[in-house]
C-alpha cells in the first residue's frame, strides 16, 4: 500500500484526533505517509469520502465506523479493484463479526487491513419500489421484524449496552401482527403468505453470532433468503429454536438460495440494509453482485 485512506464516522470515536494518531503511528512505522482522514456527515455516511478518497489516489480505504459507514464505503468501491479495510467503531460490525475480524484493537485491525490479503466478496444489489437508483447491502437486508427492531431501537440503550438493544425493539415489534408478502426467487413461483420478516442475506450471521442463515457464504455468488413466519407461541418457540440450533427449515422458517429475489407487500412495511433503515416501501428486489467487491482478510483466512 501506497496511499492509505481511512473514512471516519465522527460520531463513533470518542477522541477522534488520539484515533488520527494511532492509525498514522502505525503507518509511519511501516515508511508510509499519514493518512488520508475523510469523515463522514449526516447527509452522506460515506459515499462521497470513498469516491474522493480514490480520486486522490488511495490504493486502501478503511472504514472506521459502525455498519453504515461500511456499507456506504463498500458502496463506493464495489465494482472496482481498491480494496476495504475494516476498522470496527460501532455497536453491530455486522461484516467484521462474519469474517472474524478484530472488533476491540484498532492496531489489530489495521494490520490486517495493511499486511493481510486481498479477498472478493460478494455484495447485494437492492432496489425500492421501483427505484433507478440501486443500494448495496454487504451483510443482509430486510422488511418487516428486523427492520423495525432497527428502526426503533432506543437510541441512549444501544450506546449503554450496545446490540442487545434491538432485542429490546425486537421483542416490542414481535408482539404487532404480521403482513402479507409474495417472495419470488429466480426460476420459483412466488408464494404469498402472512409473514414476520423476509431477510436476504449475503452472510447470515446475527448479531450474538447466531446463525440465521447458516448455508450463507459471503463468497459463494449466491443469496440467502428467510422468510419468517411463525404462528402463535409453538411457531415462536420453534422458529427461535431452529435458529439458536442452526436447524433446518420448516413452515414457520423456509429458507432458499437464488440469484434474484423480489419480495413485495400490500402495505407499506420497514425495510433496513445492513442495519440501517430505510423506512417504509413495497416492492424489493434484490440480486446478487458476485465478487464484486475486494476486501482485506488476514493473510492465513481460509
Amino acid at each position: 500500500m501506497t496511499r492509505v485512506a481511512v473514512v471516519a464516522n465522527p460520531v463513533k470515536l470518542d477522541d477522534p484526533d488520539s484515533v488520527r494518531r494511532v492509525v498514522d503511528g502505525v503507518l509511519a512505522d511501516r515508511g508510509l505517509e499519514p493518512a488520508l482522514w475523510l469523515e463522514t456527515t449526516e447527509e452522506d455516511p460515506g459515499c462521497g469520502p470513498t469516491r474522493e478518497a480514490l480520486d486522490q489516489g488511495a490504493d486502501l480505504v478503511c472504514a472506521l465506523g459502525g455498519d453504515g459507514t461500511v456499507r456506504a464505503v463498500g458502496e463506493a468501491l464495489a465494482g472496482g479493484d481498491v480494496p476495504l479495510g475494516l476498522l470496527p467503531a460501532g455497536t453491530g460490525n455486522l461484516l467484521a463479526r462474519a469474517l472474524g475480524l478484530p472488533l476491540t484493537s484498532l492496531e489489530d485491525a489495521l494490520d490486517i487491513a495493511l499486511d493481510g490479503r486481498t479477498h472478493r466478496l460478494d455484495v447485494g444489489g437492492l432496489r425500492v419500489d421501483g427505484s433507478d437508483e440501486e443500494l448495496v447491502f454487504l451483510v443482509m437486508a430486510g422488511m418487516g421484524l428486523d427492520a423495525e427492531a432497527m428502526a426503533h431501537a432506543d437510541e441512549r440503550l444501544k450506546g449503554a449496552v450496545g446490540w442487545p438493544a434491538y432485542l429490546v425493539s425486537g421483542a416490542r415489534a414481535a408482539v404487532r401482527g404480521g403482513f402479507v408478502a409474495s417472495v419470488q426467487t429466480r426460476g420459483g413461483k412466488a408464494v404469498t403468505r402472512t409473514v414476520r420478516a423476509v431477510v436476504i442475506g449475503n452472510s447470515g450471521r446475527l448479531q450474538g453470532g447466531v446463525e440465521l442463515l447458516p448455508d450463507a457464504s459471503l463468497d459463494d455468488g449466491l443469496l440467502d433468503v428467510a422468510v419468517v413466519a411463525p404462528r402463535g407461541l409453538v411457531g415462536w418457540i420453534r422458529t427461535i429454536t431452529t435458529v439458536v440450533s442452526s436447524g433446518r427449515g420448516h413452515a414457520h422458517l423456509e429458507r432458499r438460495q437464488t440469484t434474484d429475489v423480489r419480495v413485495s407487500t400490500r402495505h407499506p412495511t420497514e425495510v433496513q440494509l445492513d442495519g440501517d433503515a430505510l423506512g417504509e416501501h413495497r416492492v424489493l428486489t434484490c440480486r446478487v453482485r458476485p465478487g464484486a467487491l475486494p476486501v482485506r482478510l488476514p493473510a492465513e483466512h481460509d
